[in-house]
């Protein structure tokens, strides 16, 4: 005989069933205590590359705290962004995370007050370029991670060698919208005849775009405002742009559509000269097959400028440990606590005491890292900020990769791309 449930038991047991597996989800995904008893801390980061760092620093922490079980979260950067937006609006979010672009958590009152949380004093161990990105309305919201330093070219050797060009030669490059005073154009001209391309010029926000406006003497944005269009900006973008058009840099239809085109062109031996980052050179001295070297990238009308992007650990104000919480940013805060991203080489500590930690692995590979130094000695240009800031990037940039493509004249699409950042920027 088949035995049989009624529809309003199998009702009943199936309510019943649920809800023992919601509240099974519930404690294993924010419960107080791990399955030792420690409280269960959890860090939400977007790259891989620095698990095992943190691990090892955290493994430090939790030797010394053995109350305390802290575990990385990741989330790939593709979807980094818009899972943090939904998680924190619905309560799911970390205890702690990465961000760099903070500022509308912070209004809407999603963060630590870290001040209030560490003591004011805490700053004064931190880069002073990244406590000013991460403090808004006269309070600090996250505690410096790492910053990447200025913008840098790094220079495939054996393709200068060949062009007959000394290093010291780019080293002094000027760029510049009158071809009469301009040195860097010509560089370029005389690498096109060895590789397939010489430059990396492309609507590249941190390591192009930002150093060419800034070095024009444009700025990003004033008094909450984009401020882009301008003369200056009309000659940053007409410079690069045209680079693009000459065939001295990759199309903007490979460039638009991949991040890494420049970087594996670079590496792959297809492009002499590669504008970039800090945050690429462990994959440039890891996979590089040629020798190759960094120097400052081109100076411009107003001199190298550069900008100097931080990457911050923020307190999720709804966690249910806040005197964990706080305890944990203290360690990630501290030089011993932030030593282990520098000491592999892997990122610029945002502890200054560690940054020569830095300097001296690099040096130790035969490698000079100043020029990611040396361009900030001067004027610096803003990575911008503010409420509303990503929705501002999102609208503004698909204008730009038209700009890039020819499709639109240079002053055309800075007038539009403006007018487009800021009515994005006002509809947060």
């Amino acid at each position: 005989m088949r035995f049989q449930v009624k529809d309003s038991t199998r009702a009943a047991l199936g309510i019943g069933l649920a809800a023992l597996l919601l509240v099974a989800a519930a404690l294993w995904l924010g419960r107080d205590a791990g399955g030792d008893g420690r409280t269960v801390v959890r860090l939400r980061i977007w790259d891989q590359s620095f698990v095992a760092a943190y691990r090892a620093s955290l493994d430090e922490f939790e030797r010394a705290n053995p109350d305390l079980d802290v575990r990385i979260t990741l989330v790939p950067w593709a979807s980094y962004a818009q899972k943090l937006r939904l998680d924190v609006a619905g309560g799911t979010a970390d205890d702690l995370f990465w961000t760099s672009l903070y500022e509308d958590y912070a209004d809407s009152g999603h963060l630590t007050d870290i001040g209030a949380a560490l003591g004011d004093s805490a700053a004064a161990a931190w880069d002073p370029l990244a406590v000013n990105q991460f403090t808004r309305a006269g309070k600090l919201w996250a505690v410096p991670q790492f910053v990447d330093g200025g913008s840098a070219v790094y220079f495939n050797r054996d393709l200068l060698t060949a062009a007959g060009i000394d290093p010291a030669a780019l080293a002094a490059a000027i760029w510049s919208p009158d071809d009469t005073h301009d040195t860097f154009r010509p560089l370029l001209r005389r690498l096109r005849t060895g590789t397939v391309w010489p430059y990396n010029a492309a609507n590249d926000f941190q390591s192009i775009t930002l150093p060419y406006l800034g070095s024009a003497g444009g700025e990003l944005q004033r008094d909450g405002r984009f401020a882009f269009d301008s003369q200056q900006g009309r000659d940053a973008f007409g410079y690069t742009v045209r680079l693009v058009g000459d065939g001295l840099s990759p199309s903007a239809a490979d460039t638009n559509t991949s991040g890494d085109f420049a970087k594996n062109a670079f590496l792959q031996g297809r492009m002499a000269l590669f504008q970039s980052g800090s945050f690429n050179l462990a994959t440039v001295a890891k996979s590089a097959g040629f020798h190759w070297g960094l120097t400052m990238i081109p100076e411009g009308p107003a001199g190298r400028v550069s900008a100097n992007n931080a990457v911050g650990v923020a307190g999720n104000a709804a966690t249910r440990h806040p005197d964990a919480v706080r305890r944990v940013l203290a360690w990630l805060g501290s030089a011993a606590g932030n030593r282990y991203l520098g000491e592999s080489g892997a990122t610029i500590p945002a502890v200054v005491a560690d940054q020569q930690a830095y300097r001296d692995y690099w040096a130790r590979q035969g490698i000079d890292v100043s020029p990611f130094f040396d361009v900030l000695r001067g004027r610096q240009i803003s990575a911008g900020g503010g409420a509303g800031f990503p929705a501002a990037l999102q609208a503004f940039t698909p204008i730009f990769d038209e700009m890039y493509l020819g499709r639109i004249p240079v002053p055309i699409a800075l007038d539009r791309a403006q007018r487009a950042a800021d009515a994005a920027a006002a509809q947060r």
